[in-house]
C-alpha cells in the first residue's frame, strides 16, 4: 500500500516486452498540497535543543530565501554575548524551534480533540508557518532596534517587529513566487501579530477559521501569554547563558485542552505555568537587563544614532525590500567605513571593543506604592538635580536605563487570565487565584528599576550625587542599592 509501481517492471514480470515509460517531473505546485506531505518530501535539521526538526516542503521554500537566512546574522539576545559569552545563538535556530513546538502543540490537539475541534491539515500547516516566520521582522540586535534606537530617532514611533514580519512575509511571497493561497497567508500574518496591538475583534476574522480563535494563542498569545515562542526562548536562553531552569514545557503541551474556543490547562499544572512566568522574569533580571548588558546597549544606541544621519538606518525600517538587508553586521560596517561622517560612531564602537564602557553609578527600585504614577527618568532629570559639584553636568554626560520587569501583563497577574480544568473528564473551566495555591507567591507582579551611568569615568561622582538628590526630591529618601561613591578608580593588580 502506498508503494510506487513501475509499469515497465510489471510488464517484464508477466513475460511481456518492457515498455518504455517517460517519467516527467511534477511541477513544484503539484508535488504537494498545502499541509499535505510525506516523509520523502521533508528535510531533517538537527537542533541542539529539540533534536531533529522535520521541515515540510512549503516551510523549506521560506527558509531557503535570503530574507529568512538573514536571521543567522541576528543574535537572539543582541549584545548579551559580551557579558554571557555563550549567548551567541540566533533568531534562525529560535524560529526553527518555534516551528517545531507549534507542530507539537497542533499534533497533540489534533490527536485528542481533532474531530471535536475540526482541526485539519490546513490548520496545522498554518500554525507551524506562523511559528517559523514570527520573528523575520526583527531588526539589528533584536529588541534594541525596536525599543531603544527607533524611539530615539523617531520619537513616538509605533514600529513593531510583528508588523514588519507581516510586511516582509508579503514581500517574500511576491519576490520568490511562493505558491500559497492569499487566505492562508492572511491568517499566518494575523497569528504573527496576535500578541501586539491587534484587537481580539480583528483576530480570527478570516473566512473558515474565525470559529477557531484558539489557533491564534499557540504562537503569539495575546490573551494570557502562554505560547510556544516563550517555551523555546526560555529553554534556549537558559541553556546558552548557564542559567538553571526547571520549567518543563512538555507538560503544558501534553496537558493543553481547548474548552469554549480557549486553551485551558489541568489545575495541577498551575505551578508549572507560574514557573514559566517567573523563569522569564528571572531571565530579564539576571540576563537581559544585566547592568553591564544595558551599559553596552546604551553605547550602541548612541553609536547608531550618530551613524543614522549619514547611513539612513531608520529609513530602512519603512520598506521591507530594504529592511531585510539590516542585521547585526551593521556594527562592522560602521567600524570599518572610511567616512569621516562616522567618526563619532566608530569611536563609541571602539570603546565597546576595548571594554571602556559607560560607568555604572547606581540604581534604585521604584517603591511599590509609586509604580502606578511612575514616569521614566531622563538624563535631563539627573542634570537638573545637581546641586553642588566641581563639575557642571550636561545631558550628554549621563545615560539612564529605565528597566521594566513583569510577568507579561504589567502589574496584573497573567495567571488570572488563564482557565483550568479539574481533569480530562470534567467539562467545567475555571480560574485559580494565588491564594488558593500558596501564600508564598508574590503579591506584586512588576518591578521598575532606574539605573544611571556616567559616560566618562571622571564624572561618576558628580552623576551619582545628582542621582541621589533626585531620589531625595522624588521620594524624600534614598532608595538606591549602593552608597553614593566618593570616587571610583580603576584598580590594577
Amino acid at each position: 500500500m502506498g508503494e510506487y509501481c513501475d509499469p515497465a517492471a510489471a510488464a517484464v514480470a508477466e513475460g511481456e516486452q518492457p515498455v518504455a515509460v517517460a517519467v516527467l517531473p511534477l511541477p513544484p505546485a503539484a508535488r504537494y498540497q498545502y499541509g499535505d506531505y510525506d516523509r520523502c518530501s521533508t528535510k531533517q535539521v538537527f537542533d541542539n535543543l529539540h533534536g531533529n526538526i522535520s521541515l515540510d516542503p512549503l516551510a523549506r521554500e521560506f527558509v531557503d530565501t535570503e530574507e529568512f537566512q538573514r536571521l543567522r546574522d541576528l543574535k537572539q539576545l543582541g549584545l548579551t554575548y559580551l557579558v554571557f559569552p555563550g549567548a551567541v545563538h540566533t533568531r534562525f535556530e529560535h524560529s526553527l524551534g518555534v516551528y517545531r513546538l507549534a507542530g507539537e502543540a497542533m499534533n497533540n490537539l489534533q490527536k485528542y480533540q481533532g474531530n471535536e475541534l475540526g482541526i485539519d491539515r490546513i490548520d496545522v500547516q498554518t500554525v507551524k508557518l506562523a511559528g517559523l516566520l514570527h520573528d523575520i521582522g526583527h531588526g539589528p540586535f533584536s529588541h534594541l532596534f525596536e525599543h531603544e534606537f527607533l524611539p530615539c530617532v523617531n520619537p513616538g514611533s509605533t514600529w513593531s517587529h510583528e508588523h514588519m514580519s507581516a510586511l516582509l512575509l508579503d514581500s517574500i511571497v511576491d519576490k520568490h513566487s511562493i505558491d500559497i493561497e492569499p487566505d492562508y497567508l492572511k491568517v499566518i500574518k494575523e497569528m504573527i501579530v496576535a500578541s501586539s496591538d491587534v484587537s481580539t475583534a480583528e483576530i480570527g476574522s478570516s473566512q473558515g477559521v474565525k470559529e477557531k480563535r484558539f489557533l491564534y494563542d499557540i504562537v503569539a498569545n495575546g490573551r494570557n501569554g502562554i505560547d510556544v515562542d516563550k517555551f523555546d526562548y526560555i529553554d534556549r536562553d537558559c541553556r546558552a547563558c548557564g542559567i538553571g531552569s526547571n520549567f518543563q514545557h512538555w507538560r503544558l503541551l501534553e496537558g493543553m485542552r481547548v474548552m469554549g474556543d480557549e486553551i485551558c490547562y489541568p489545575a495541577k499544572d498551575y505551578l508549572s505555568i507560574h514557573k514559566l512566568f517567573t523563569t522569564r522574569a528571572d531571565l530579564h533580571r539576571t540576563v537581559y537587563t544585566h547592568a553591564k548588558v544595558k551599559a553596552v546597549e546604551l553605547m550602541l544606541v548612541d553609536a547608531l544614532v550618530e551613524a543614522n544621519e549619514y547611513l539612513g538606518i531608520s529609513l530602512h525600517a519603512d520598506d521591507p525590500e530594504d529592511f531585510w538587508k539590516l542585521d547585526d553586521t551593521i556594527v562592522k560596517s560602521i567600524e570599518t567605513a572610511p567616512n569621516d561622517e562616522l567618526k563619532k560612531a566608530k569611536e563609541i564602537i571602539q570603546r565597546i571593543r576595548r571594554r571602556e564602557l559607560y560607568k555604572f553609578c547606581n540604581q534604585y527600585s521604584v517603591p511599590k506604592d509609586k509604580l502606578d504614577h511612575f514616569k521614566n527618568i531622563t538624563a535631563q532629570d539627573i542634570v537638573c538635580s545637581q546641586i553642588t559639584s566641581k563639575v557642571l553636568l550636561k545631558e550628554e554626560d549621563v545615560a539612564v536605563s529605565n528597566v521594566k520587569i513583569d510577568l507579561t501583563r504589567g502589574k496584573d497577574n497573567p495567571l488570572e487570565s488563564i482557565k483550568f480544568f479539574k481533569d480530562f473528564g470534567c467539562e467545567e473551566k475555571f480560574p485559580i487565584t494565588d491564594e488558593r495555591v500558596s501564600h508564598l507567591l508574590p503579591v506584586c507582579n512588576q518591578d521598575r528599576i532606574v539605573r544611571v551611568y556616567a559616560k566618562k569615568p571622571d564624572l561618576v561622582e558628580a552623576v551619582s550625587e545628582a542621582f541621589e538628590n533626585l531620589q531625595l526630591r522624588m521620594y524624600g529618601e534614598k532608595t538606591q542599592v549602593h552608597d553614593t561613591p566618593t570616587k571610583k578608580k580603576r584598580r590594577f593588580n
